[in-house]
């Protein structure tokens, strides 16, 4: 899967969750944490994959639920100690829902249940990096990706991805649009300091 895909499939469970179990949307915070958690395991193995040739393949510790799991408890543990118990959770969710939906998008896209991408160093995944470098390699798997689309060639699987995106863009609008109103509200704050301190001179 796509990160943008992981980030979308962790802000859906996450928010919905939210209004079912805090009757609330997600803050700035744990909106960030839920996307960046879900993003995570591929920041991690891709680039010591295909940059640095650390792992045959983009599936390794960043994936592990041997990693995974007592990284979210050290999270949550922080996050509650410092009041947020809420972003920890959120990281948890995003974090913890990366593994099985790359074992999803591998029995839908190729019929196999491939176990072993979330059970490094038990289970290792074997192939060949792209030697090209981990930007190099992205643009291209990139490319072919946007050329599909392009050419008209969209498969179900794609369609379904597009309806996700468009269902969590209308509910992060619908949650306020957290991170952005923040951003916003935090440069709306600082403009009249800027209009005094001018007016001052």
């Amino acid at each position: 899967m796509w990160p943008w895909e992981h980030a979308i499939v962790g802000y859906l469970a996450y928010s919905v969750g939210c209004h079912l179990v805090f009757r609330d949307s997600p803050s700035g915070l744990e909106a960030f944490a839920v996307v960046l958690a879900s993003t995570l395991p591929d920041l991690i193995d891709k680039p010591l994959a295909w940059e640095f040739g650390v792992f045959d393949a983009g599936y390794a510790i960043g994936h592990s639920v041997f990693f995974l799991v007592p990284l979210s408890i050290t999270v949550g543990t922080v996050a509650a100690a410092a009041g947020r118990p809420r972003t920890g959770l959120a990281f948890a969710v995003g974090s913890l829902l990366h593994p099985p939906a790359d074992l999803l998008y591998s029995y839908v896209s190729q019929g196999i249940v491939q176990v072993e991408l979330m059970l490094w160093p038990v289970e290792t995944v074997t192939g060949h990096p792209p030697s090209r470098g981990f930007l190099d390699s992205f643009g291209t798997l990139f490319g072919r990706y946007l050329g599909e689309l392009l050419a008209g060639d969209v498969s179900t699987y794609v369609w379904l991805q597009l309806g996700l995106a468009a269902l969590a863009f209308s509910l992060w609008l619908y949650d306020g649009a957290p991170v952005l109103r923040q951003c916003l509200l935090g440069g709306k704050r600082l403009l009249p300091e800027t209009n005094d301190s001018r007016s001052n001179r």
